[in-house]
């Protein structure tokens, strides 16, 4: 007997959900293997079967997927459910850019956290991963000249995830934030392709001044739990920052730098920290 699980799915239904054609992701390695990372979770533990089909299963592409999601992490009293997700749906299917981005940043989990066994994991319980793709909506919505709305959301991601972004921020895709809490990106910075952060970083500005004053990092940088890099300082490529250290001059490419105030100590291994995540100082006691 095929059990009954909530809103009357059972997983035969979710069988002929996930084989059913799909115009719109029928095309989408990711989208494809997210769903069948999602019914192989709802055969595994039944109890959640009616919550994954109503987020995952029943939706025809990502897109569709995360809007609903999203939406219902981010509603308020004053920004119900469906209009937020049409907002969300919006800004995904409008923009080629962040619809890549979404693919990249959650493949880059699967790729960099071992914690990650399935795509399904960092898209349904990973808070880094989706403070980061509200975000993307966020900056859409600031790009469109929607400022007062996009603010309003980088409120509602804050609260909901412990994420702070301001939505002209500028991220590049591939990029992991691991666990997410305390993570702070200001409004002028800059955050390169295939970057990879933890928990508690901060990318702010050094005082009262005004104008340009967030970092830039760039591709492939690993920045450790806890750092700080404040100031509009430059961060070069293939750049690592150890867990605690507190940045406030330009690190260039392809360093190690550590401490309070840190200090360039040797040279990453590997040419992207960040996809490596390999968070050992490498000491250069010739510096």
């Amino acid at each position: 007997m095929v059990p009954q699980y909530a809103h009357n799915v059972t997983l035969t239904g979710i069988h002929k959900e996930r084989s059913a054609p799909r115009a719109q992701g029928q095309n989408d390695p990711v989208w494809t293997r997210l769903r069948q990372d999602v019914f192989m979770t709802a055969k595994t533990e039944p109890m959640l079967a009616g919550y994954l089909h109503d987020t995952v299963l029943k939706h025809g592409s990502l897109e569709a997927s995360i809007s609903y999601f999203l939406a219902g992490k981010l509603a308020s009293a004053y920004l119900t459910t469906t209009s937020l997700r049409d907002v969300i749906y919006e800004a995904l299917t409008a923009s080629g850019d962040i619809r890549e981005a979404v693919r990249c940043d959650l493949t880059a989990v699967l790729e960099r956290d071992p914690a990650a066994r399935s795509l399904a994991l960092p898209y349904l319980n990973f808070k880094g991963f989706q403070a980061l793709q509200s975000y993307r909506v966020a900056h859409w919505l600031w790009q469109q000249e929607r400022q007062p709305l996009a603010l309003y959301l980088q409120s509602r991601i804050s609260e909901a995830f412990d994420v702070d972004i301001h939505p002209a921020a500028k991220i590049g895709k591939g990029i992991l934030i691991d666990h997410g809490s305390g993570v702070v990106i200001g409004e002028t910075a800059v955050v390169g392709d295939d970057v990879s952060m933890l928990h508690e970083v901060t990318l702010g500005g050094t005082g009262k001044e005004s104008g340009d004053r967030h970092p830039k990092v760039g591709k492939g940088v690993l920045i450790g739990a806890g750092a700080k890099i404040l100031g509009n300082i430059r961060i070069g490529d293939g750049s690592k920052i150890a867990a605690g250290s507190v940045v406030l001059n330009e690190v260039p490419p392809h360093s190690t730098v550590a401490g309070i105030p840190a200090r360039v100590v040797g040279k990453p291994k590997y040419a992207e920290p960040g996809r490596q995540m390999d968070q050992i100082v490498e000491f250069d006691y010739c510096i």
